[in-house]
């Protein structure tokens, strides 16, 4: 999957039905920011890319423990959630536990993940 890791053009990473992704990707559309779409029920998460983001971000801020996936896991499951390698396998098994949208934005060797929709940064990011 070494296409996910490109960095010519921006990489959304999230789920189609997610409404803040909808809004993400509209947000794109509507600035004609160029992007591919990887949806992680149709394609999986990619563990490359996984790895990067947890890199770059960390596993605190990629974990969505607002969601109802975390939520729903078994007490014994979140409490094992205390590090980098927990939090990987739980996102790799359960892809709807990582905070949407990840975007890998093209061109940007400093800060060229972020996670979340925020339309005032993004919009700074493509001034």
């Amino acid at each position: 999957m070494m296409a996910d890791m490109d960095k010519t053009v921006t990489t959304l990473y999230g789920i189609r039905n997610c409404d803040t992704v909808k809004r993400a990707r509209a947000w794109l559309d509507a600035h004609q920011h160029a992007y591919r779409f990887h949806d992680f029920k149709l394609q999986g998460v990619p563990g490359p890319a996984l790895d990067a983001w947890l890199a770059s971000v960390g596993w605190e801020t990629l974990l969505n423990r607002q969601g109802t996936t975390w939520r729903q896991l078994d007490d014994a499951t979140k409490a094992g959630v205390t590090d980098s390698a927990a939090a990987r396998a739980v996102m790799l098994a359960m892809p709807s536990v990582i905070k949407r949208p990840v975007v890998d934005w093209a061109g940007d060797a400093n800060a060229g993940t972020t996670v979340g929709f925020k339309p005032q940064a993004w919009q700074a990011r493509l001034s």
